[in-house]
């Protein structure tokens, strides 16, 4: 739970758990099933949102689908302006990615320069037929020309605003959070 007081809860639990239902049907729908679909989470929000998607996707077709997680550290275009040393994650993809459609899951879709180093990382491991993109929250204000094909919720923000997702396996809560001036 938010405890600052320039905050506003916008999701919760419930609408968070609609949201992964809905894409998970609508990534069906569009790829006509889970033929050559593999799940890859980009760390660390996009995984736990992979997971549950995974499991969704896997209920609904009684079938199993590949989840991969994605470490982009290395990838990213403001490493060497950080003066932290950066954490590196694990980068874990037990399958092939050639001729794939590989579904991308982040948490929050902002500028996009996240998903450019995840998709320069994913060519690093193979060649995919196709990257599709879901995102819980998009909140606008892209730098680059990158959308989501599915998308939880389009969230309009200020610049001066942060959007924070908590997902119970992190945070101990599910919900999404709208914070002023960070």
């Amino acid at each position: 739970m938010s405890n600052n007081v320039n905050s506003k809860t916008v999701m919760d639990k419930e609408g968070i758990e609609r949201c992964l239902t809905r894409i998970a049907y609508e990534i069906l729908e569009k790829n006509k099933g889970l033929e050559n679909i593999v799940l890859m989470g980009i760390r660390t929000g996009g995984v736990f949102l992979a997971q549950r998607l995974q499991k969704k996707m896997s209920d609904i077709e009684r079938a199993t689908i590949p989840l991969g997680i994605l470490d982009i550290t290395l990838y990213r275009d403001d490493i060497s302006a950080s003066k932290k040393k950066p954490h590196l994650g694990e980068t874990k993809i037990n399958f092939s990615l050639d001729n794939k459609i590989v579904i991308l899951v982040d948490d929050v879709l902002f500028t996009g320069r996240t998903i450019r180093a995840a998709m320069d990382a994913l060519i690093d491991f193979g060649r995919p037929k196709m990257i599709q993109l879901a995102v819980l929250i998009d909140r606008g204000h892209r730098e680059l020309p990158i959308r989501a094909d599915f998308v939880g919720k389009n969230l309009p923000s200020s610049l001066w605003e942060a959007v924070r997702v908590d997902l119970v396996e992190k945070n101990g809560v599910d919900e999404v959070v709208i914070e002023e001036g960070t």
